[in-house]
Formats: structure tokens, sequence, C-alpha cells
């Protein structure tokens, strides 16, 4: 199976660990992964603000780089829901349908196409989890990530509070309404310090470094963490 990476922007950019974690666990379970150096920005914050025209050649790009592949995997549900939600409304063909099928966020790859829940994982910690909005609402994850995360040994995992309640970031949502953003991210940041967790972990990186900041602000002492990365953990 020729498996690539879409790292997406925000992990390229800001946490490049993230995505060499993925490509860790994958080949851990004996699979290679390429990474296409034509890839771009999904276009997510172009189309979510307005600029429908100037998405459309990031998506075509998309199609043209990934369309070989059997699979490709990314570690952001918001990007994936992107590819598999927004881009058919944008520009509709056979090409992009096919493409979008076999686009994944990391959990439904390991859990659904390959059957795995136990990937070798090692993190002997006490973590809590926030299923971030696109994941849990438009890639429907489910208990994916969680049924990962229960696997690794020695990680303790705690419920969250109100875990399906946003984290106020939203992408443009916390510029524009910075106001209700931070009321919503002061509670997210409360029942997170709540479970005595010493991680939070989430399938967007966008998300926990929202959550993060309110964290660190506060001196809480709960690092944040891209799911991925306890995965590749030994």
């Amino acid at each position: 199976m020729r498996i690539a990476l879409f790292v997406t922007c925000v992990n390229d950019l800001m946490f490049p660990d993230t995505g060499k974690a993925v490509v860790t666990v994958l080949e851990r379970l004996g699979h290679q992964v390429e990474f296409p150096l034509e890839q771009t920005c999904c276009g997510q914050m172009h189309a979510n603000s307005g600029y429908r025209e100037e998405a459309l050649p990031l998506v075509a790009n998309f199609v043209k780089t990934f369309s070989a592949y059997d699979a490709v995997v990314a570690p952001s549900a918001s990007c994936v829901a992107m590819v598999r939600e927004s881009y058919p409304r944008l520009a509709p063909s056979p090409a992009l349908d096919a493409v979008a099928a076999r686009t994944y966020e990391l959990s439904e790859f390991l859990v659904d196409e390959l059957g795995v829940t136990d990937v070798g994982a090692r993190f002997p910690h006490r973590v809590t989890y926030h299923p971030t909005c696109h994941g849990l609402r438009m890639l429907r994850l489910g208990d994916r990530p969680r049924r990962l995360l229960e696997a690794v040994e020695g990680l303790t995992l705690t419920p969250l509070e109100g875990a399906e309640e946003c984290c106020g970031f939203g992408g443009t949502f916390a510029l524009k309404n910075p106001g209700v953003s931070g009321v919503m991210l002061a509670d997210k940041c409360a029942a997170v310090v709540s479970t005595s967790a010493e991680y939070l972990a989430a399938a967007d990186n966008s998300c926990l470094t929202h959550i993060g900041g309110g964290l660190s602000r506060s001196g809480a002492g709960v690092t944040p963490i891209h799911y991925a990365q306890i995965l590749a953990s030994r």
C-alpha cells in the first residue's frame, strides 16, 4: 500500500514532531510512508473566510499531488474534514471524489483500515482527551482515538467533563469573536485542570495551541500533546 503523509500547514510549520510521529507509528506497523513535497495548504482558511476562488487552486493541487496514493493520512481532523466535506462542494469531480475517499485522519486509518488499536506504544502518564469539533461532528471519529490511547501501556486515561464542548478556537472564530472564545476557553481549561492530568491529548494541534495557551497563562502545568506523539512513544 502506498501511503502518503498529508502533514498540514500547522504541523509542518509549528509541530513537525507530530508529522514524524505519524510516520513512526505507521513504519512500526510495517508500512512505508512517503511525503510528497508538492503538498500545500488545504485551503480551509481561505474557504472559511469567503475566499472560494483563492481556495480552488489548492484543491486542484491536492488532487494532483495525492491521486496516485492508496491512502492519504493526516494528523488533523480539521484538514481531513476540509478535504472530505468541503472539497466536493467547492470543486466537484470524479477525481476529487476518489482521492477524498482515500484521505483519512490517523485514528480512522489505524482502526478502520488497518484494524489496529494497540500500536506498541508506552506512555506512563495521566492523560485526558479532548475530542475536537471537526473530528467529533464532521468526521465522526467517535471513540477511535480513545481506543488507541486506552491500548497504550502505562497510560491512565481520565475522563474530561464537558469533553464534547468546543474549546473556543474554531479557526477564525477565535479572531472574530475573542470575547466569546475566551469564555469558552476558560471553561475548557477549568475542566482539563480538574482531571489532574499531566497531558491533554487531541487530534488537532490548532485546538491544542488554543487550549495550551490558556493552560500556560494560568500556570496549570498540563502539557498539550497530539495523540499521535503518544502513540509514537516507546
